[in-house]
């Protein structure tokens, strides 16, 4: 625990937490064996519910190689999504997920037209001629939002102090749980901090790459 401790001060101290005027969060997510996670969204809704700004830009998922990418989106509810072709093949891109059906044809370049997410919930992508394309889209109900880096750390700046709620969530988390913690944030104070330890599915090893 108290190197865990020292690794979320040095991560706070990478970020900027320290910096004089700051008013936000730093967050450090871990697996349950200590393994930092990248690629986990964390968004932050002020306690109560208080209506969120609305600012839900864009974003781009393109299809290269064979992969989405990047393979976890998170956007605005509202926001539209851009997937462009870059591979040589054609792709069927579509979504079952009750947060965004939809099915675009065989495309390939920039024919395919943007998404818009207008729903709240988790999206899973994937292709009717490629199986193992599989990319992610988590829309949230509100403008401050981040995804963890390389060293499993995520910073959010918000619009004033008060309290937060600040919410993590994983694709490969076991039970699909995204767990929450509140936090007070003083205004032009250090960054408020938060850990997460999520507990993870098994990795499922491709028998054909193993035997490699």
């Amino acid at each position: 625990m108290h190197r865990f401790k020292r690794r979320l001060a040095f991560v706070c101290t990478l970020l900027g937490a320290s910096s004089a005027g700051a008013t936000g969060i730093v967050v450090q997510v871990q697996d349950a064996t200590g393994k930092v996670l990248p690629d986990t969204v964390i968004y932050v809704e002020p306690e109560g519910g208080a209506p969120a700004p609305k600012s839900p830009g864009g974003a781009q998922i393109e299809q290269k190689g064979l992969k989405f990418l990047p393979l976890v989106t998170v956007v605005q509810v509202g926001a539209a999504i851009n997937f462009p072709n870059n591979d040589k093949v054609r792709h069927h891109i579509y979504s079952f997920s009750p947060a965004h059906k939809f099915d675009q044809k065989l495309y390939s370049g920039q024919a395919a037209s943007p998404q818009v997410f207008d729903k709240a919930g988790t999206v899973v992508l994937g292709c009717n001629i490629h199986d193992k394309m599989l990319a992610y889209v988590k829309i949230v109900d509100t403008p401050y939002f981040a995804k963890t880096d390389g060293s499993g750390a995520a910073r959010i700046e918000l619009p004033a102090g008060g309290k937060y709620v600040v919410k993590a969530w994983h694709y490969n988390t076991l039970g699909g749980a995204t767990p929450e913690q509140t936090l007070t944030v003083k205004a032009g104070s250090d960054l408020a901090t938060a850990v997460f330890k999520l507990p993870m599915k098994p990795v499922v090893v491709d028998d054909a790459a193993s035997s490699l």
